[in-house]
């Protein structure tokens, strides 16, 4: 399928590592010029170097979205690098494991910053040239813990569940403009971290032989065995220790690929999508279980 990405121009945040690298990289693969964002310069610049070697187009630009002068700067250096920007993906974004026994508002209002209005920062900057042209893409990465809160990570949930209401919001205060606006929600993806970890467990609890079979038994015997798999109560304690078994067992029996993530991204980015406007898209393999 063409997804008619072809001289589009997008803007990936936090796609120095991670999801967002991999986002940037598949925009690129599908025709798009991409400014790769990020706070540590030589990340930012390796992956814009993979996308300027496999033959596409790439730029940098730098800077803290937290804060309004480096989120302007990382605009306006977006802008000038192909002229403009199409496609926005807020990707950039921090979590923090927080406890009700002793929550601290000061973090919790940091990390809206950091996830929250970092993201109006960008849109605030980016939107009027995309109103101008009469397109544009206003794609939210989100994440199932925005519809099916935990114990803990509440104030992550929380952003993330704002997140999702600032999208609809937008793509309402955008109507008949050519802009759409969505939210991506990945449930567990399976990053390089999380594999070496769950082959850790597999190899102490003698789990053998290929790694399909072993993802299964992770997640099937992962809440069961909690105690065994990952230490007394000292470790984790049992609000945590319940959240995380339930954040991995879903109906598909495993964990989330990255590129399952990304084809999404890139086809909401793209022209294919157009009638698609104010969603909640989850990736979770089932794992929120709402009807809408």
């Amino acid at each position: 399928m063409d997804l008619q990405l072809e001289g589009k121009r997008a803007l990936v945040t936090g796609s120095s590592s991670g999801i967002g690298e991999a986002i940037a990289m598949a925009l690129a693969k599908e025709g798009a010029s991409v400014v790769v964002h990020g706070r540590r310069e030589d990340e930012a610049v390796r992956v814009a170097k993979a996308i300027t070697d496999s033959g596409a187009s790439a730029a940098v630009a730098l800077g803290d979205l937290a804060t309004d002068e480096e989120a302007g700067h990382v605009a306006k250096t977006a802008m000038a690098a192909f002229g403009g920007i199409d496609i926005v993906v807020n990707n950039a974004g921090a979590y923090f494991r927080d406890e009700w026994t002793d929550p601290n508002p000061a973090r919790w209002l940091d990390l809206y910053n950091q996830n929250v209005v970092s993201v109006v920062r960008v849109i605030r900057h980016l939107l009027p040239q995309m109103k101008q042209r009469g397109w544009g893409r206003l794609i939210q990465i989100g994440s199932g813990l925005a519809s099916a809160p935990a114990a803990t990570f509440a104030a992550y949930g929380c952003t993330k569940s704002a997140i999702v209401n600032l999208t609809v919001s937008l793509a309402k205060g955008l109507a008949r403009t050519g802009v759409t606006a969505n939210t991506i929600s990945p449930g567990p993806v399976l990053t390089p971290n999380i594999e070496a970890w769950i082959k850790d467990i597999a190899g102490k609890k003698g789990w053998h032989g290929e790694w399909a079979e072993v993802e299964r038994r992770f997640v099937a015997e992962f809440f069961a065995n909690l105690e065994s798999i990952i230490g007394p109560q000292s470790v984790l304690d049992l609000a945590e220790r319940r959240c995380v078994a339930e954040f991995f067992e879903n109906p598909t029996g495993r964990i989330g690929r990255v590129e399952e993530v990304v084809d999404l991204v890139t086809f909401i980015a793209s022209p294919r999508a157009n009638y698609i406007n104010g969603a909640n898209i989850r990736v979770d393999g089932g794992y929120v279980p709402t009807t809408n």
